[in-house]
């Protein structure tokens, strides 16, 4: 069977679009890794600020909860596009095929809302905090707020992918019956 010139492009942009979704995620998992790394080095500099210098950096705190966040909400929207997020299929998966798939086109609305939920209010709240400052690292507060917009990006972004494939006959990341 032949493909006809608008299939082949459909096709294309498709792939790319993965494509750019893949490197996307790639990058977050870059990025909470190397978050993982440093929030363990900077613990390991309390600890030892604590007992043997016997003076406590307390920086230490304030960056972790920031490295906190980036790793939590960058790590959750990675789940997203992997499709390894909380998900129970226990009910799902005995369901007849049509009635699976429309769950699972649910499930990704219902996760892009709250993708969308989150890239709105994190944005106001980020933009709310941004002219103060955190204590001991003087950096903007809107900070601590700016990976659960861009959390709430991510996985709206990824949601969109997830159905677009789903759409096209393309989804080989949803749940099926193993």
């Amino acid at each position: 069977m032949f493909r006809t010139q608008p299939q082949r492009d459909t096709s294309r942009l498709l792939s790319l679009f993965e494509t750019v979704l893949d490197a996307i995620a790639y990058g977050c998992r870059i990025i909470t890794g190397v978050s993982l790394v440093v929030l363990t080095v900077i613990f390991g500099w309390l600890v030892f600020g604590r007992y043997v210098l016997n003076a406590t950096p307390t920086w230490v705190e304030q960056a972790a909860l920031l490295l906190v966040m980036i790793i939590a909400f960058l790590g959750a929207a990675v789940g997203i596009h992997e499709n390894t997020h909380l998900s129970v299929t226990a009910f799902r998966n005995p369901l007849p095929d049509r009635l699976r798939q429309a769950l699972i086109v649910l499930s990704d609305l219902l996760l892009a809302g709250f993708g969308i939920l989150m890239l709105w209010q994190g944005a106001k709240l980020t933009l709310f905090k941004w002219g103060s400052q955190i204590p001991l690292i003087q950096l903007p507060e809107g900070l601590r707020s700016l990976p659960l917009t861009v959390g709430g990006a991510l996985i709206l972004l990824f949601t969109l992918g997830h159905l677009m494939r789903l759409m096209l006959g393309r989804d080989t990341r949803s749940a099926k019956i193993q």
